[in-house]
């Protein structure tokens, strides 16, 4: 049975989403508010995310932390999101505003989309500890420039954090050799401007692709930009 304290708690939560969802749906976007005890899960989301996602609230609720592998990049889901969310609320300041970019998709035959998503602490409870997050989630235009470009970012910061470990494996030196090979040098180029042998560079080529396991030039070009050698 619910402790009185327990009860006047979840009262001032249904109170405070109430006050959210009367204007919810007269803002620019999509409206989720998270509880934190209930690891994230979603306490309520505005009507036009329940419209674009094709579920009902209590469906949502009763998702609970799978809504976040379900409609969202598990990449980031994994690693990127939990990470931000758990700085935001150690930091525990309501007057901070964390803002982020999330590839969502609303089902499973559906391209992701971007969408550009700022996040804050919405509630605490008698302890003044974070008890529920808002996020104000924003549908980028697939057709926008911007979009094109901060994909290609989130692509990057996808392909670093699942290839660093190989990447680390590299030494400085072959580490230049992939710079230098990625800008389209040839191996004679590449010699001529450490100062080695070509016979060297070559080595090095060789170690490299083997390290990266790399079988052409597009995919060491793919280590050299995400880890920031062009």
């Amino acid at each position: 049975m619910k402790s009185l304290e327990q009860t006047c708690l979840q009262e001032k939560v249904q109170e405070r989403i109430a006050q959210i969802a009367a204007v919810a749906d007269q803002l620019p976007g999509v409206v989720v508010i998270h509880n934190i005890r209930k690891n994230l899960a979603v306490e309520y989301m505005s009507a036009r995310g329940l419209q674009l996602i094709g579920v009902t609230l209590e469906d949502l609720q009763e998702m609970g932390p799978d809504f976040h592998t379900r409609f969202f990049n598990p990449i980031e889901s994994a690693e990127y999101i939990p990470k931000l969310i758990s700085d935001l609320l150690q930091r525990n300041d309501e007057d901070e505003v964390l803002t982020f970019f999330q590839q969502v998709r609303f089902s499973a035959h559906e391209d992701w989309m971007l969408h550009l998503s700022t996040v804050k602490i919405l509630m605490r409870d008698e302890q003044g500890l974070p008890l529920l997050t808002i996020t104000i989630a924003v549908t980028l235009d697939p057709l926008h420039h911007v979009t094109a470009k901060v994909n290609r970012i989130l692509e990057e910061n996808t392909f670093l954090r699942q290839h660093y470990q190989k990447f680390a494996q590299l030494g400085s030196r072959e580490r230049e050799v992939l710079k230098l090979v990625a800008l389209g040098k040839s191996s004679h180029e590449v010699a001529q401007e450490m100062f080695i042998s070509e016979k060297t560079v070559n080595t090095h080529r060789r170690n490299i692709k083997l390290k990266l396991h790399a079988h052409s030039s597009f995919e060491l070009a793919q280590y050299a930009r995400a880890f920031n050698l062009i």
